[in-house]
C-alpha cells in the first residue's frame, strides 16, 4: 500500500483514537467532511471533534465545512449561510460542502423542491467562485436510488436505502427525478465555470464511467472522488475491465480516493480501525494489483486494474494533497 496515503472522504464524528492510531500505522491522513445531515451533530459540534483530534494528531486531518439549510426562504438566509462558511474557513476548513438535502429534501411553502440551481443559492455560488473557495458536492444519489430494491445492482445501495427509505426515491415519485438532479448540478457547472468543484461519489453517475468521463472532459475545474462507489467500478470491471482501467489512467489527475466511512459511534473503537484497514487494503488490491477479487456488494469475480505507479500515486495521495492542502 502506498505511503503516504490520503483517505479523502470520511466523517470523523467521534474523538475515538483507534482509527487515528491505525492511520499512523499505515501512513494515512484524513479529509473529514462536515455535513448538514439530520442524524449528524450540528456542524459546529462536528468541527469541535475534529479540532480535538487535530490537537492529539497534528497534521493528520483536514476538514470541510458546510452550511445549514435551516431558515431557507427567510430574508437574509444566503448572507447567513455565507457567514457560516466564513466562520468555518476562518477556523481552518479547506472547502465547503453542499449536500443532497438541496434537491431531495428542501421545499418551499408550496411543496416545490429547491434544486441546487435555484436562484436563492446564487449568492453562495458567486461568493465561492469570486473568492476561489473549493466546493464539494453530493447531489442526487446512485441511480439505484430510483429503482426497487430487487433491481438495484449492488447490495451496499440495497442495504442503505432499505435503512433510509426517506432517501429511496423509488418510494417517492413526487420528488425530482435522477435526471433532474444531474441536470441541475450540470447547470451550476455551466453557470460558474471558474468554480473549483469536487463532484463526490463519481458525480452520482457511478453506474457509467462513460457519463462521468463526459463531465470530466467538459468541465475543466471539475474533479471527482471514489467514496463509497468503488464497488460500482468493480462491477463494471467484470465486463469492461480494459475500459475501467483506461478510465482511471486517462483521468488520473481528476480522481481522488476516499472510503466514506462514517465514524458515528456505531462501531467499537477497534472495529472501526479494522474497518478502515480492511478497506484500504482491499481497495489497494483492486487498483494496484491484478489479483482475482470478489466484492461483498455483488456476486462474481473481477480482476484488479494493476494501474501504473504514477496513477496510484495521484489517486491515493497527490491529487488530494493538491486539492485539499495537505
Amino acid at each position: 500500500m502506498i505511503r503516504p496515503l490520503i483517505d479523502a472522504h470520511v466523517h470523523l464524528n467521534t474523538n475515538s483514537i483507534g482509527k487515528m492510531e491505525k492511520a499512523l500505522e499505515h501512513g494515512v491522513s484524513f479529509l473529514s467532511i462536515n455535513t448538514d445531515i439530520p442524524f449528524f451533530d450540528p456542524i459546529v459540534d462536528q468541527e469541535k471533534v475534529l479540532k480535538e483530534l487535530d490537537q492529539k494528531y497534528p497534521g493528520k486531518i483536514r476538514y470541510i465545512t458546510s452550511f445549514s439549510a435551516d431558515g431557507w426562504g427567510e430574508p437574509g438566509w444566503a448572507e447567513k449561510a455565507i457567514q457560516e462558511i466564513e466562520r468555518g474557513l476562518a477556523n481552518g476548513a479547506v472547502g465547503v460542502k453542499i449536500w443532497k438535502n438541496i434537491g431531495m429534501d428542501l421545499q418551499d411553502k408550496d411543496g416545490r423542491f429547491i434544486m441546487i440551481d435555484d436562484e436563492s443559492l446564487s449568492p453562495i455560488f458567486r461568493y465561492l467562485e469570486d473568492n476561489n473557495i473549493l466546493l464539494i458536492g453530493h447531489q442526487g444519489e446512485p441511480k439505484n436510488c430510483w429503482l426497487p430494491l430487487e433491481e438495484m445492482t449492488v447490495d451496499s445501495d440495497r442495504n442503505y436505502f432499505s435503512g433510509h427509505p426517506e432517501y429511496h426515491m423509488y418510494l417517492h415519485p413526487e420528488c425530482p427525478s435522477y435526471e433532474a438532479q444531474m441536470e441541475a448540478r450540470d447547470r451550476i457547472l455551466e453557470r460558474y465555470p471558474k468554480l473549483q468543484f469536487v463532484g463526490l461519489h463519481l458525480l452520482s453517475m457511478e453506474w457509467s464511467i462513460d457519463e462521468v468521463a463526459k463531465r470530466l472532459d467538459k468541465y475543466p475545474n471539475l474533479i471527482t472522488d471514489l467514496a463509497e462507489r468503488i464497488c460500482h467500478l468493480q462491477l463494471q470491471a467484470k465486463d469492461r475491465w480494459e475500459d475501467v482501467r483506461e478510465f482511471m489512467i486517462k483521468y488520473q489527475d481528476k480522481i481522488i480516493y476516499g472510503t466514506d466511512v462514517i465514524d458515528d459511534g456505531s462501531f467499537g473503537d477497534d472495529e472501526l480501525a479494522q474497518r478502515f484497514e480492511h478497506l484500504w487494503k482491499f481497495h489497494w488490491d483492486f487498483f494496484a494489483t491484478d489479483k482475482e477479487l470478489e466484492a461483498p456488494e455483488f456476486s462474481g469475480k473481477f480482476k484488479g486494474l494493476n494501474l501504473p505507479e504514477e496513477v496510484l500515486q495521484k489517486v491515493f495521495y497527490s491529487n488530494a494533497a493538491k486539492v485539499y492542502g495537505f
